[in-house]
């Protein structure tokens, strides 16, 4: 009984000794908000979790109004305005593209209508039915088909393969409408992935988008899915591809990114080489993600991508001062890899940011000598 009472103080007087120990050594681990070890991200001006928002990765406030204002009126018009009046080889018209048919596509799932109900979404169906030759109506209305067979049936199945056969004919009607629009072909990215195009129908495909937008970042990133050894590739055949768009990358574009994408998304799901994230292959990766976004445009929206991902390698490799430099960046949205994956993307990237706070501090940082 005695030996019990030993093992039971030795037991309570690690708990006690711990956190001090981990501290004094620089290590750093999460603890309870009322802890007095406990680093409040607040103190650096970052927003409440309940603040983040997780539609998109970055800012972005004439599609924010718009969304409400067609969500709120389900008068599509506004979307047409906004998608007519944005560049369409632009990263921007591809990001508001998505949201527009994610926005569609969530409305759906929240009201899918009866006898008597108006389904959600109804306003993309009545823009397609009202005008019919509009552009962006036709892309909006193809990447509403592809989320629709990601979100609601299974890959293989009949049911995800008639949502595709759908989608693959939106595609190719939306393209009809534009001839020099890279969208359309960079939506029927993921109908490839979907349905599994033989890879020299793959290869055309992307030789379509290359002749139109060959340095587009999120054509890039959704060819590297189909490349990937978890859907018709390798892990050689995706890092192959994502190190030939870096190494062909002109200056201050975020290319130079693609081989990081290309390590998360074989990462092994558990992990049990400690060193994994201070490795060569993630050193390098990371360091070319560090020198795009600060080679890139301010204003390049596919910035806040890199910048979440870096976040969450930066942390893995307890590189805090540098995941730091790239929170106060992109704080506030988390619409972005690696969160999104999560299903609660706003509590995965808050204990990351925790993690980033706790090692800044424990090492000597402070709000002080943070730049801003």
């Amino acid at each position: 009984m005695e030996i019990l009472w030993v093992l039971m103080a030795l037991a309570m007087l690690c708990v006690v000794l711990l956190p001090v120990l981990r501290r004094r050594r620089g290590a750093v681990g999460l603890v309870s908000p009322g802890h007095p070890d406990a680093a409040d991200p607040a103190n650096y001006g970052f927003a409440l979790e309940e603040e983040l928002d997780i539609r998109m990765p970055g800012p972005d406030q004439d599609l924010l109004e718009v969304l409400d204002l067609v969500q709120r009126t389900q008068d599509y018009r506004g979307a047409q305005q906004l998608l007519a009046g944005t560049e369409a080889e632009s990263e921007r018209r591809w990001q508001r593209v998505q949201a527009f048919a994610g926005a569609a596509s969530l409305e759906l799932r929240q009201r899918p209508g009866g006898v008597g109900d108006t389904p959600g979404g109804q306003w993309l169906r009545v823009w397609r039915a009202e005008a019919p030759k509009d552009a962006g109506g036709a892309a909006v209305h193809a990447e509403f088909l592809v989320q629709q067979a990601w979100r609601t049936a299974t890959p293989g199945t009949d049911d995800f393969r008639i949502i595709m056969e759908e989608a693959k004919s939106a595609c190719s009607e939306a393209a009809l409408l534009a001839p020099g629009d890279p969208i359309p072909y960079i939506v029927e990215l993921s109908v490839a992935r979907g349905l599994g195009y033989p890879r020299e129908e793959f290869e055309q495909l992307w030789l379509k988008i290359l002749d139109r937008a060959p340095n587009h970042m999120g054509a890039h990133l959704a060819a590297l899915h189909y490349w990937c050894e978890k859907w018709h590739g390798s892990r050689d055949l995706a890092y192959s591809f994502a190190e030939a768009a870096a190494a062909r990358a002109p200056r201050g574009s975020l290319l130079s990114a693609m081989p990081l994408f290309a390590v998360f998304e074989h990462m092994p799901e558990v992990n049990l080489v400690s060193g994994f994230y201070q490795s060569e292959v993630v050193t390098k990766a990371v360091h070319g993600a560090l020198h795009a976004v600060h080679s890139a445009r301010p204003d390049d929206p596919m910035q806040a991508h890199v910048r979440h991902l870096l976040v969450f390698f930066l942390v893995r490799g307890e590189r805090w001062a540098e995941a730091m430099n790239q929170l106060i960046v992109i704080d506030g949205h988390v619409g972005a890899l690696p969160w999104t994956l999560s299903s609660d993307p706003a509590a995965e990237f808050a204990v990351y940011r925790a993690l980033a706070v706790a090692g800044y501090e424990a090492n000597g940082g402070s709000p002080a000598t943070l730049p801003q």
